[in-house]
């Protein structure tokens, strides 16, 4: 541009410039545009379904809170976790209905479905500490089945942030499978790993108290 002599000329340089150039210009800021749009759109839609799970998860807990629920009740918890865990597979919120569908599956007695419920928890979640909760409620459910050692290999994927309550529930799978040291040394190791993390275990030391008592009558 620096060596062209007229105004004109330079005007006829920009004429052409543009006519070369200033469609593909243009493209370029509308597919920016239309990339900013569509980000702020994408962030609006995953507000929208993070706060639609929220509020059905606290419709859940409405109802779960309950001291007796009704069968309407229910049907109504049922159809709430069947909608929570079908658009919001992947979020905390379907983690937390799944765990709580288990929890009424138990009260209902069907353990079957309850188990089917912590094991989609303990294998699906990306969240450790959530899948460890799973497994720990798993292995109490195989243990209530009679199922001790299932139990035990269960337990192995429980993360170190429920460690006092993995070792509680360790000792309570090998006083079931009739090994009295094994289950000594798990519920010590759970009293310690409480008292260190301020996490208390009620009814732990009670269970080492009617250990000794039992060997005491042998």
């Amino acid at each position: 541009m620096a060596e062209l002599k007229t105004e004109e000329e330079q005007l006829e340089a920009i004429k052409r410039w543009w006519k070369e150039n200033g469609t593909s210009l243009i493209a370029g800021v509308v597919i920016a545009g239309a990339g900013v749009f569509g980000w702020n759109a994408w962030q609006d839609y995953q507000a929208s379904k993070a706060e639609a799970a929220s509020l059905r998860y606290q419709q859940l807990l409405d109802l779960t809170g309950r001291d007796n629920l009704d069968e309407q009740a229910r049907q109504r918890a049922d159809e709430l976790v069947r909608e929570i865990t079908a658009e919001h597979g992947t979020t905390l919120y379907a983690d937390l209905a799944r765990l709580l569908d288990a929890r009424l599956a138990v009260d209902a007695g069907d353990r079957a479905q309850a188990q089917a419920a912590l094991e989609t928890v303990a294998e699906g979640s990306e969240r450790d500490y959530i899948a460890g909760l799973a497994r720990l409620r798993l292995a109490r459910l195989q243990l209530a089945e009679g199922s001790a050692e299932t139990a035990l290999t269960t337990l192995e994927g429980v993360p170190e942030a429920l460690a006092a309550q993995r070792a509680e529930v360790r000792g309570n799978a090998q006083h079931a499978l009739g090994r009295a040291d094994q289950a000594r040394e798990a519920w010590r190791q759970a009293l310690t790993l409480a008292d260190e993390r301020d996490q208390p275990l009620y009814g732990v030391q009670l269970k080492l108290d009617d250990l000794g008592a039992e060997e005491a009558t042998l």
